[in-house]
């Protein structure tokens, strides 16, 4: 019996491929998963240190004015879904911006990875990957971490 010269994969060629596809997939899906809650991370340290910066240059204009009234909260709004982070004490005029582009708060109680205004001058940020939460203060014209639940929670952040 003579065969033609066919150019075609056999099975067992394929099920080869589809295994070492599954093997790879398997690997690859929970470090994408554990990458998208460092990145996430990452980017609310890079807040604290924005916020914690702005407070700062805030504090000193303030002192150049010939003001001393501490900073006491930095949202103009408190609601769910709406800007965070945007204006020094609720003052929502121009100049007065506490970063750039602000953040917005979590979209609901569930939300995680995001950040809420709890009361005036308290702040949550909601991990991503459990149900822990990281609560910062502002006292005294600072931006400081609460450590309510692990000091650890806290250093992740502010380190």
């Amino acid at each position: 019996m003579q065969y033609k010269n066919r150019k075609a994969f056999t099975m067992v060629e394929l099920v080869f491929v589809i295994v070492v596809i599954g093997i790879l997939a398997a690997i690859a899906v929970p470090k994408f998963a554990a990458t998208r809650d460092d990145a996430t991370i990452t980017k609310a340290k890079a807040t604290v240190a924005s916020v914690r910066s702005a407070m700062a240059a805030e504090r000193q204009k303030r002192i150049l004015r010939g003001t001393f009234t501490p900073i006491t909260d930095l949202a103009d709004v408190r609601a769910v879904n709406t800007p965070i982070f945007d204006f020094f004490d609720g003052n929502n005029t121009a100049g007065n911006e506490v970063l750039e582009y602000p953040l917005t708060s979590c979209a609901d109680a569930s939300a995680r990875g995001c950040w809420e205004e709890i009361a005036g001058p308290l702040y949550r940020y909601r991990f991503p990957h459990n149900a822990t939460n990281v609560d910062f203060n502002i006292t005294s014209s600072r931006f400081d971490c609460i450590a309510t639940t692990a000091q650890a929670d806290c250093d992740l952040l502010t380190r």
